[in-house]
């Protein structure tokens, strides 16, 4: 049972817009046990859309097409599968409907660009045609299209909710995929290379993948079997293995992101804490506060820029700015004593640095950031110096503090600095 998936759209073929769509698509199919043969993705053009659809159709057993479905004149998807497929573009009288019931509750008038859209190839049948978005399929020679909204959201509903489920129906017993993701920080990739070749001849047939999401690294690795028990154990076995390996540079697995394993380690040892931000400019505390709950255990934040917000909010010694500087270990170190004393939190969390592009010095080049925490036991800070653009220091800086508290709580060592 193999496929394909076509995304329509100048603003994908043009770089505007990244196909996230496909991405999706493929990934939800393949951890279903089904077979992505192809990938493509066309502009606004109808020849070259119909001529992928054919080729498709002479390949594979379904295709899923996202894009193209709006009332715009470069939507033109129906059109372009009718043509594709023989087919007579008619009315359809149950998605006039659903857009005359639109119209209705925006109060907006009916219009001929909104009444295309009830335009469909003969034959096709409606996806979800009680919700706010939807699409269609249809079947030509028994292969199975489907087409999507180019929407991600959209699409992403009813490609979990109908198209897997109805593609998995046309087996009589559906192989077994299962897919696990393990999430890397502070390791380069040299170094997570030699951990796969020390894995060498204890894999079996799982199949691995490496994928750099800066700054971090991920790792899955996947395994298709007729028995879900077998399948499952051997992936838990080279996780586990694999984590050996690695130790506290792996800090998740599956969906989780770094702050919501601070936020889960810090409701379960019932610790506070706050930031202090200097460089980072609140993005610690926008991602802390991205995790639902977070109030439990994020008591707040100050992002003191100046100098003069050190020292009159976080109470960062003027002679400690004039001797040292703003960048520096002991600047750190008493922004974190301060903003612990101030939120009365468990943990403080400090950042100051040089994001760049200007700034740095030869002795404090751009990317130089201290980090500093302050807990009831001790205050420490370290040096580190991060590389690229201004928002890649930024990110990165935010995820090794984070990381700072993952692994005080964890009782690990932190990474090294320079």
């Amino acid at each position: 049972m193999q496929g394909e998936i076509i995304t329509i759209g100048n603003e994908l073929t043009s770089g505007r817009t990244a196909d996230l769509n496909s991405w999706y698509a493929a990934g939800r199919l393949t951890a279903s046990g089904l077979s992505v043969i192809r990938i493509t993705s066309v502009g606004d053009d109808a020849k070259m859309a119909a001529d992928a659809l054919k080729r498709a159709s002479a390949s594979s057993r379904f295709v899923i097409v996202t894009g193209g479905l709006g009332s715009t004149e470069d939507d033109m998807t129906c059109r372009i599968a009718a043509e594709a497929l023989d087919r007579r573009l008619c009315l359809d009288h149950q998605m006039l409907r659903k857009i005359k019931e639109y119209v209705k509750a925006k109060g907006i008038p009916m219009s001929p660009p909104l009444e295309k859209m009830a335009f469909m190839p003969e034959g096709a049948k409606m996806i979800h045609p009680k919700g706010a978005a939807c699409g269609f399929s249809l079947v030509e020679k028994d292969i199975h299209f489907y087409f999507l909204p180019g929407v991600p959201d959209e699409m992403r509903y009813i490609m979990d909710a109908f198209v897997v489920p109805e593609l998995l129906s046309l087996y009589e017993r559906p192989p077994v995929t299962r897919q696990r993701l393990l999430k890397l920080y502070g390791l380069d990739e040299p170094r997570i290379a030699d951990i796969f070749a020390a894995l060498k001849g204890r894999t079996g047939d799982v199949v691995f993948g490496f994928y750099p999401k800066y700054p971090e690294n991920h790792i899955t690795m996947s395994l298709r079997g007729p028995d879900e028990t077998a399948v499952t154990a051997a992936l838990d076995k080279v996780a586990r293995d694999i984590i050996s390996l690695v130790g506290p540079y792996a800090f998740a697995a599956g969906d989780q992101e770094m702050e919501e394993v601070v936020g889960r380690l810090l409701g379960e040892k019932k610790k506070t804490l706050s930031v202090a931000e200097s460089c980072t400019g609140g993005l610690i505390g926008h991602r802390l506060t991205n995790v639902a709950g977070s109030s439990i255990y994020f008591q707040g934040g100050v992002v003191s820029y100046s100098n003069q917000s050190k020292a009159d909010i976080l109470h960062v010694n003027p002679k400690t700015l004039e001797t040292h500087g703003a960048v520096s270990a002991r600047t750190a170190e008493e922004m974190a004593r301060g903003i612990r004393d101030q939120m009365k939190s468990d943990l403080g969390l400090a950042v100051t640095g040089i994001a760049g592009p200007d700034g740095g010095s030869e002795e404090k080049p751009v990317g130089t950031v201290y980090i500093g925490l302050c807990s009831a036991g001790e205050t420490v800070s370290r040096r580190y110096r991060f590389w690229g653009r201004r928002k890649q220091v930024k990110l990165n800086a935010s995820t090794m503090a984070l990381d700072w508290v993952r692994r005080h709580l964890n009782g690990d060592p932190f990474l090294p600095g320079v």
